[in-house]
C-alpha cells in the first residue's frame, strides 16, 4: 500500500544515475536538489556503440554531454591528434551551450557509451522559466571555460 504522507523535506534520491552524474559536473555546482532535478528533467539520454560518433568535426554545435557509462575520445580527424580520452563522470562540448559555432573536433565512443545531453535549447528554456537557476548555471559555465582557457594558456606557454 502506498503511503499517504511523504516527507517533502527529505533530500532527493541520489541513486538516480542522471542526478549523480549532473551533481559531479562543475557547471551544475551549488544547485539545490530541486534545481538539479529540474535540470535533469531537461536532459536527454543517448547510447552509442563502440566507434560511433557522438558528433563530427564541423557539425553544428547543439550542447554538452556527460558520460554515464563507457568512454569517449575527442579527436582531430585530420591530424589524428587526440585532445581528450574521457570516461564516466566526465563532460565535454560545453562551449556549445553558448554559441552555434561548428564543432572544432570529433567525439566518438571508444567503447559502448551511455551519455546525457544538455542542449542550448534546454538552457534557454531554463533561463526563461527560472532566471535565477539559469544565471547560476551560466556563472558556473563561465568559471569552467575560464579555467580551461587558463590551463590552455599555461600549456601553450610551456611549448614556447
Amino acid at each position: 500500500m502506498k503511503s499517504i504522507y511523504n516527507n517533502y523535506f527529505r533530500k532527493s534520491d541520489k541513486s538516480d544515475p542522471v542526478l549523480k552524474a549532473l551533481e559531479s559536473v562543475p557547471i551544475f555546482d551549488n544547485l539545490l536538489d530541486r534545481e538539479l532535478s529540474e535540470v535533469a528533467r531537461l536532459t536527454h539520454e543517448r547510447t552509442y556503440k563502440k566507434d560511433e560518433h557522438v558528433f563530427k568535426q564541423n557539425a553544428p554545435a547543439e550542447g554538452m554531454y556527460v558520460i554515464l557509462d563507457g568512454s569517449v575520445e575527442i579527436k582531430d580527424p585530420d591530424s589524428g591528434t587526440i585532445f581528450a580520452s574521457l570516461k564516466a563522470g566526465d563532460f565535454f562540448g560545453e562551449l556549445a551551450l553558448l554559441d552555434e559555432e561548428p564543432r572544432s573536433a570529433s567525439a566518438h565512443a571508444t567503447q559502448p557509451a551511455r551519455l546525457i545531453g544538455f542542449f542550448r535549447t534546454d538552457l534557454l528554456t531554463l533561463i526563461q522559466r527560472s532566471p535565477e537557476l539559469g544565471n547560476k548555471i551560466l556563472l558556473n559555465l563561465s568559471r569552467v571555460l575560464g579555467e580551461r582557457l587558463r590551463k590552455t594558456n599555461e600549456e601553450l606557454a610551456k611549448t614556447s
